[in-house]
């Protein structure tokens, strides 16, 4: 079953928490596991650019079935690089989404884009949690 409105407006809840507790301001977008937004939030304040990271990096890990930011080194790779051009370049690889995994399937992601990519991580993997449990493990690998 895909992440519902109902569960991505959880993700965006848990990410945007944490994101106030570390003070910043991002975006926050969810995808369901073909890469299609369900949800995106921008914080008052946050800057227009990050938006469009959240949907990358969450686009990203519903693609790949991993957090983005283990996906960075092998992002210009052949198959990660031939992937992103083929589903029109609107993937990023790069720190700040975490997939959404139900019983081994990927059925959606959360990106956080607007801050530093570790703190992007952070919130993302806070919002997934959110909606998971605190034992999650965002990996299908």
């Amino acid at each position: 079953m895909p992440v519902s409105l109902d569960e991505a407006k959880l993700i965006i809840e848990g990410a945007v928490e944490r994101a106030e507790e570390l003070g910043v301001k991002v975006s926050v977008a969810v995808v369901d596991g073909g890469g299609r937004i369900i949800a995106v939030n921008k914080m008052d304040g946050a800057h227009w650019a990050g938006t469009y990271g959240s949907i990358g990096k969450a686009i990203g890990a519903s693609a790949f079935g991993r957090p983005t930011g283990e996906m960075q080194e092998q992002a210009f790779t052949p198959t990660p690089s031939s992937v992103r051009q083929m589903s029109g370049e609107e993937m990023i690889l790069g720190q700040g989404g975490i997939p959404v995994i139900r019983n081994g399937f990927i059925v959606g992601g959360c990106g956080v884009g607007g801050s530093i990519p570790p703190q992007d991580e952070e919130c993302a993997a806070a919002g997934v949690k959110r909606l998971m449990g605190d034992d999650y493990i965002p990996s299908i690998y």
